[in-house]
């Protein structure tokens, strides 16, 4: 069956444009023009992508991003006007996975859901080839435990919620407990190589995990900085 893309775009022009595009391209396309309807056809088509615009009737995208990541862990590609580096970072701590910057150009949002698309499925193959058996469904460090099978962290018992980035990148770093792991080497393993998000995404998604794992995130003991480098999980 073709991929199911929802387009959530409120300039009729450019709602056209985007949906005769990914239609022609094989996608199933679905296309709304405001925030509330938005919300309403994720539930109900359930997508495998959605195209986000920021400046949206109703919700923008930044509230619908940050409600539908509580719901689902589909792939968001926020469409924006705005080319600074806080709205972009705005974006990406919402649970975006990726952005672009009006105006672009058909053959690089093609690109983009392309390569979107490419990454899930290795994730998908990388996945299948490595499901744990009951000798290395856990992986455990000190009082952190990470379950594979559930996709469940537990800190001193207690389970801590993750979302599934995450969760990704927590369990990169366990396995790779006392060694530096440069941010390339992040993204590449965890975001996949044809990820066209820069480094200050890891940063970010470091951050989070500090919050929800360290007993001072200010001052982390687990995940270490190694300055002008990447990090060090040090358990």
């Amino acid at each position: 069956m073709p991929e199911q893309i929802l387009i959530v775009e409120d300039e009729p022009s450019l709602q056209e444009t985007l949906a005769y595009s990914l239609s022609r391209h094989g996608y199933d396309v679905h296309v709304v023009g405001d925030g509330q309807a938005a919300l309403s056809a994720a539930r109900r088509y359930l997508p495998d992508m959605i195209l986000l615009d920021i400046m949206l009737p109703l919700l923008d995208g930044y509230e619908v991003c940050r409600i539908l990541r509580r719901e689902m862990s589909v792939p968001i590609l926020m469409l924006t006007a705005r080319d600074s580096e806080i709205e972009r970072v705005l974006g990406l701590e919402m649970g975006a996975d990726d952005y672009l910057t009006k105006p672009f150009s058909m053959r690089e949002l093609l690109a983009r859901v392309k390569a979107i698309f490419r990454r899930i499925q290795l994730e998908h193959d990388l996945e299948t080839r490595e499901q744990p058996g009951p000798e290395n469904g856990l992986v455990i460090s000190g009082d952190l435990s990470i379950d594979r099978v559930r996709g469940e962290v537990t800190l001193a018992g207690e389970v801590i919620p993750m979302k599934p980035r995450e969760f990704e990148l927590l369990l990169f770093l366990v396995r790779h407990q006392g060694q530096m792991v440069s941010r390339d080497a992040i993204l590449d393993r965890v975001w996949g190589w044809d990820f066209m998000g820069g480094s200050r995404t890891v940063d970010v998604h470091i951050r989070w995990l500090r919050k929800k794992i360290e007993k001072e995130p200010s001052n982390p003991e687990r995940i270490v900085t190694v300055r002008g480098m990447g990090y060090r999980f040090e358990g």
